[in-house]
């Protein structure tokens, strides 16, 4: 992930980050890469709700999904995890919250 440049990507990491499973999903990742299955079992959750985890860590920028063949010619899903440093203070919230994006109700 790179520098931080608006407030919509600031929400848009917060969002991914507010998950125990997504932390957990990250902590894993630091070490090493892992596929799907290797997740899947290691969270004790589904593959399908896994996906959801994953698309909202991958759309933050925070992880990265590839394919890669395995020995026995199997198509398999690899995560890993994008280095990242989030300094969050109040700082970088008034700089930033101009540029959040305020979606009005339909009335």
């Amino acid at each position: 992930m790179k520098h931080i440049k608006n407030g919509d990507k600031l929400l848009l990491v917060l969002e991914a980050l507010s998950n125990p499973y997504r932390l957990k999903i990250i902590a894993i990742l630091k070490n090493e890469k892992k596929y799907v299955s290797q997740l899947a079992r290691e969270l004790g959750i589904s593959r399908p709700l896994l996906y959801l985890h994953l698309q909202k860590l991958e759309n933050a920028e925070l992880i990265k999904g590839h394919h890669e063949i395995s020995e026995d010619g199997k198509a398999m899903k690899y995560y890993v995890l994008i280095p990242f440093s989030l300094p969050l203070s109040e700082e970088l919230i008034a700089n930033l919250a101009d540029s959040v994006t305020i979606k009005k109700r339909k009335e």
